[in-house]
């Protein structure tokens, strides 16, 4: 069915396309006929005045004789079809006749009439065949009429030849027009063929992969593919993530969930008060851990397949720094780091601040949980060649050179780190955000030498 409406709507594009062309051919068919008769009938009337003022000047000059052997040598010579003259004298009687054959059709008791005998231009028509005579008449000084006249049959035979041939080539035009109209509209159409088939191999097979073949111009059916294969990209994206999310919900709930249910089994099996407060507790505990693991993957997917919302405004990053020490300032202090902030007052980006406190948030989280007591965290900020950078240094345990380029995966969790508790979200969420904003994620670390989490925002983020 899908088939036969796009084959009629080609066949419809490729109608309308022919009915374009060939109206612009016939009124351009139209327009030369109206100019070629206007130009014939306007090249017969210049001929027929000359001829007028020739046999005029021949016969006052050398009278009827000369008037005579001119009117021979022309049609000896060829010079142009048979005319019509006629003389009249003083009295109006007819002293010279000719005529070309088929002069008979017409009426020409019109020549007699005063109105024909003056000095100008008469015109006879012939009800049979649609012709007419023209006829020019010319007074002499002593009195005489001289009448030239000329049929319009040479003329109106060549304008039906004209006619008959244009009609012909009119239908070769329209002929023409529908098969060129079929094969345009049917290679203009390919791209929406090609986008079609697209659409209906997702439906059928549901694999998001497929995409809208593209070739190299810029038509506009060109542009739709390439945005429509944009859109399957980021829908594409999107349901990875929440099938990677789900994943991730499912593998790490399920040991939370499984220490619930011990929490809970234990308590109503001991049976007092004390154990089931106590498990109750715990229960409270492994609750929130579920929570807490639910809203970051839910952030990371949001962040990761480009449907975070982002509130951007200008944000003084000292003050959200300021923000995220001072909710782990207690934590630090009870393990003696000395936790310091050198982030200009002045320094701003372009982002969402409650996104971009989370960020510098878990940093800072991430560097108290792992220096040990005694060390050193210190967060600079500044401007640099292409944005503006953020660092978080600490003097903790380290990372292992083999475990940096999965620190920012979800869920992982270094051998050295395993010993402390945390849900392993809290990198991937940064860089999930920073990448939201167009920004990137660095990190460098050696094993007991601390590490240093940079994180820098593109310089269209920077005021």
């Amino acid at each position: 069915m899908n088939e036969s409406i796009g084959r009629a709507f080609a066949l419809r594009l490729g109608l309308w396309y022919a009915a374009l062309f060939v109206a612009s051919a016939v009124t351009l068919s139209v327009a030369t006929y109206a100019l070629l008769a206007r130009a014939l009938a306007a090249q017969d009337h210049d001929a027929l005045a000359s001829m007028l003022s020739r046999y005029a000047v021949e016969y006052q000059d050398e009278g009827l004789n000369g008037l005579q052997t001119m009117i021979t040598a022309d049609a000896g010579q060829g010079r142009h079809e048979r005319l019509l003259v006629r003389v009249m004298n003083q009295r109006t009687e007819v002293v010279y006749f000719t005529a070309p054959p088929g002069w008979g059709a017409f009426d020409l008791s019109w020549l007699d009439r005063p109105a024909a005998r003056r000095s100008g231009w008469t015109t006879i028509d012939s009800p049979p065949d649609g012709a007419v005579f023209e006829v020019g008449t010319a007074m002499l000084d002593d009195g005489i009429l001289v009448q030239v006249g000329r049929s319009s049959h040479v003329r109106d035979e060549l304008l039906a030849n004209f006619r008959a041939r244009g009609l012909q080539v009119l239908a070769l035009i329209a002929v023409a027009a529908v098969a060129g109209g079929f094969l345009i509209t049917r290679a203009g159409l390919a791209p929406l063929r090609a986008l079609e088939s697209t659409v209906r191999s997702i439906l059928r097979t549901g694999q998001l992969d497929a995409r809208v073949p593209l070739t190299h111009s810029s038509d506009p059916l060109n542009e739709l593919g390439t945005r429509v294969n944009e859109m399957l990209g980021r829908i594409q994206a999107l349901v990875v993530g929440m099938r990677g999310a789900l994943d991730n919900v499912a593998h790490d709930l399920r040991t939370p969930l499984t220490r619930f249910r011990n929490v809970a089994e234990s308590a109503l099996v001991a049976g007092n008060p004390e154990s089931m407060r106590e498990g109750l507790a715990h229960a409270l505990e492994e609750a929130d851990r579920v929570s807490a693991t639910l809203t970051a993957l839910m952030d990371i997917s949001e962040a990761e397949t480009g449907t975070m919302v982002l509130a951007r405004e200008p944000v003084h990053l000292a003050s959200v720094v300021d923000e995220a020490v001072s909710l782990y300032a207690d934590e630090a202090d009870d393990k003696a780091i000395t936790l310091q902030s050198h982030v200009p007052s002045a320094l701003q980006v372009v982002g969402d601040r409650t996104r971009l406190r989370q960020v510098c948030a878990n940093l800072v989280e991430n560097a108290v949980k792992y220096t040990e007591r005694g060390g050193r965290i210190d967060i600079d900020a500044g401007p640099t060649g292409d944005g503006v950078s953020l660092t978080v240094r600490d003097t903790g345990i380290g990372i292992d050179p083999a475990d940096i380029p999965h620190v920012w995966d979800r869920l992982y969790r270094a051998d050295a780190s395993r010993t402390t508790r945390g849900l392993g979200l809290g990198l991937s969420l940064v860089k999930a955000v920073v990448v939201a904003h167009g920004g990137r994620v660095d990190v460098a670390s050696m094993p007991g030498q601390g590490s240093s989490f940079t994180v820098v925002l593109p310089a269209s983020a920077r005021t």
